[in-house]
């Protein structure tokens, strides 16, 4: 067992080498299943091939039970997609990107193609008055993922109208880095629905042919012929595998995670390359040292981290969500804390943030102020903490599994909107003094967790929150809402209590704090001896993960945005909604301007659950993508399942009003649709009840467990 003085932190520290970092990372960048734009995807054939190349360096670098974990997965192979076309003399071979979707050429085809525009309803309503038919053609329309709506939408509107494929023009929110970038995303649809990515640049390209043909055949101006191949594969119930190696410590049943995904899109130099190759070096870190931690070190590769379950919303993290859910459920009450890595080696800001799960936020508070380097080193304004964990990455999973998450900040910075998931994703944007900060940075927290007699798991951040997002006022039962209330303000004083007896446990006996080198001596004889745990550590320790987990369990909710929300916020925001809606339909302000009511009405409508795509699709779209989320079995939906919660419908009422609103019909009547609106509304009043008693119950329960803590 080890002990942390600072000259020990400093040399372990000092100890990275990035250039190794590196060197993996780009290694992997030459194993791919398209030989021109990269990918490893799901259960492919590049990913079982990196697994070896992760699975060798781990055995190099020393770590001891070297294996893999084998996952369930729906595999995906993307050898090629390529279009060949002509706009007068010249000829060009344009390379697509794919989603998870099926479809296979023998070579080149005919076929035709047609610019569907945004590929919404009023966009095929067009065509067909032009007398443009898109059925058993391909169709290729602009999508921005980021502002408007994700591309399993308008994919399956084009499946619909009988398109063999959709061909995507990134239009903004992704891949905006150049013209020439591609773009792929997770198809969150059925594989089906045959689904493509198009530099802006090329598609221009395709409507010049467009223009062309028109000139010599008098066609339309919308459409074409072009020659395609194409390998897009799924294959349903396959596998791939979790590649695992350990650092083994004094207690083999308490255990530390690294991990990071190894599968990728394009050449995935940043998401994830650097961040295998990150938790690689850090396990390294501490083996040329000698270092001898108190809890065995897990590190983990991820794989089906982008995508791996046909037909889901929850379609991407399945490698994550099965390695903890399947393969090591014994993990919860085990493992006290996941460090996940996602994109380490670029600055995403001018600030740096560790973001947690809500009940590990004060201890990454204390850690980034004891840190012993210059946390401005890579980042101008520092490093903060940022809380809950999102579902951008695997450390979602592994937080609701019951192991307390957290991930290097990475999803607010411009690099998002430009270069990830584009084949832009490369060194070019490397940094080597912020991949050398992270390394340095987490292999400190690291330290620091392997050496706290109990996992710092603090409730006092989530109770603040609990009561932060919630709005008495708008609960209509004010005894209920005191009573919640009275249950948060009960659980956050329980966890201060707790809190105390915590702190003293782990940081009076903190080595590295220590500066009397007698009573360090005297530590350090403890430590061997009691390996710095007793039964009382034990048993907190115990009641905490519990507490935790059934935290995770009651209190983590999602929005159709995948937003995190606590139970009871879903009904309040919608009950908020809805009665703006209201407000601006019956409003005596623009008791004249019927028409302005009902544009007010729908920008709030549009805001409730998913009903913003219900006015630019078929019905038929909307009721797929919603049924597919409330009706489909907990193996389909994984770590979303059953984190919707009373959905509100409007899709028809939201139809009527866009009706009306074209008929342009100034003495328009709106009663039917504000009486609607109000029983929607009173129907999540009664859920917004429901749900905080619910709230209400779930916070006595845990607070219950902590007060275990205390004898």
């Amino acid at each position: 067992m080890d002990s942390l003085s600072e000259e020990r932190i400093k040399n372990i520290l000092d100890s990275a080498d990035v250039r190794y970092s590196y060197n993996l990372a780009k290694e992997l960048e030459n194993i791919r299943s398209n030989p021109v734009l990269g990918y490893r995807s799901a259960g492919s054939e590049a990913e079982h091939e990196a697994g070896e190349l992760i699975f060798n360096r781990m055995v190099e670098a020393g770590f001891c039970n070297v294996h893999k974990d084998r996952v369930d997965v729906d595999a995906w192979e993307f050898k090629r997609a390529v279009i060949r076309a002509k706009a007068a003399d010249e000829e060009r071979e344009l390379q697509l990107g794919a989603y998870q979707t099926n479809f296979v050429t023998y070579g080149y085809e005919s076929v035709q193609i047609v610019d569907a525009g945004k590929g919404t309803l009023e966009d095929y309503e067009e065509l067909e008055k032009l007398g443009i038919s898109v059925n058993g053609k391909l169709v290729m329309a602009e999508i921005n993922q980021r502002e408007e709506w994700w591309i399993n939408f308008p994919v399956y509107q084009a499946k619909l109208k009988g398109a063999i494929g959709f061909v995507a023009v990134q239009a903004g929110g992704y891949g905006e880095v150049a013209d020439n970038a591609l773009n792929a995303q997770d198809i969150a649809g059925p594989c089906d629905a045959p689904a493509f990515s198009i530099s802006r640049t090329d598609a221009d390209f395709i409507k010049r042919c467009m223009a062309k043909e028109a000139e010599n055949e008098e066609a339309s101006g919308r459409e074409c012929t072009v020659l395609f191949d194409a390998y897009t594969k799924v294959v349903p119930d396959s596998s791939s595998y979790n590649i695992v190696g350990e650092i083994p410590g004094e207690n083999p049943d308490r255990m530390i995670l690294l991990s990071g995904h190894y599968d990728s899109y394009f050449s995935g130099f940043q998401d994830d390359n650097t961040a295998v190759s990150m938790l690689i070096e850090i396990g390294r870190m501490l083996i040329k040292n000698n270092y001898k931690p108190h809890n065995t070190i897990i590190l983990c590769a991820m794989a089906a981290e982008e995508w791996g379950v046909i037909n889901s919303k929850y379609d991407w993290s399945t490698g994550a969500y099965e390695e903890v859910f399947t393969v090591h459920p014994e993990w919860k009450g085990k493992v006290i804390a996941d460090l996940n890595f996602e994109l380490p080696a670029f600055a995403h800001g001018n600030k740096d943030y560790v973001r947690s799960t809500y009940e590990y936020r004060n201890f990454f508070r204390k850690i980034l102020k004891e840190y012993p380097g210059d946390l401005h080193e890579a980042y101008p304004d520092g490093v903060g903490t940022k809380a809950p964990i999102q579902t951008w990455s695997d450390d979602f999973s592994v937080a609701i599994s019951g192991i307390p998450s957290t991930v290097n900040e990475f999803a607010g910075g411009k690099f998002m909107e430009s270069h990830y998931h584009s084949q832009y994703d490369s060194d070019e944007f490397y940094d080597e003094k912020v991949y050398l900060f992270h390394h340095k940075l987490y292999a400190y927290i690291l330290l620091r967790l392997d050496n706290m007699r109990i996992a710092p798991v603090d409730f006092t951040t989530v109770s603040d929150e609990l009561l932060h997002r919630f709005d008495r006022e708008i609960c209509e039962d004010r005894e209920i809402a005191d009573e919640f209330i009275q249950a948060v303000t009960d659980l956050k004083a329980q966890a201060l209590k707790v809190n105390a007896v915590v702190g003293e446990h782990n940081y009076s006996n903190d080595i590295s704090g220590c500066e009397d080198d007698n009573y360090k001596a005297e530590l350090m004889a403890w430590g061997r001896q009691n390996k710095y745990r007793d039964e009382d550590d034990i048993r907190i320790e115990t009641e905490l993960l519990k507490a935790f987990a059934l935290a995770q369990d009651t209190l983590v909710t999602l929005n159709w945005q995948d937003d995190v929300l606590f139970p009871y916020e879903t009904a309040m925001n919608d009950v908020v909604f809805l009665g703006k809606a209201i407000d601006a339909l019956s409003s005596e302000k623009d008791a004249k301007k019927p028409l302005t009511r009902i544009r007010n009405a729908l920008n709030w409508i549009y805001r409730i659950d998913n009903n913003q795509y219900a006015f630019k699709f078929e019905k038929a779209v909307y009721e797929y993508f919603t049924g597919y989320v409330l009706n489909q079995p907990h193996e389909r939906l994984k770590w979303g399942y059953g984190r919707i919660i009373h959905h509100e419908n409007l899709q028809d009422v939201v139809r009527r009003l866009i009706d009306k609103l074209k008929a342009g019909d100034e003495n328009v009547d709106v009663s039917c649709e504000l009486a609607v609106l109000n029983e929607a509304r009173a129907r999540q009043q009664k859920y917004l009840k429901l749900d905080i008693r619910n709230t209400t119950q779930y916070v006595r329960e845990i607070t219950e467990v902590i007060h275990n803590c205390l004898y």
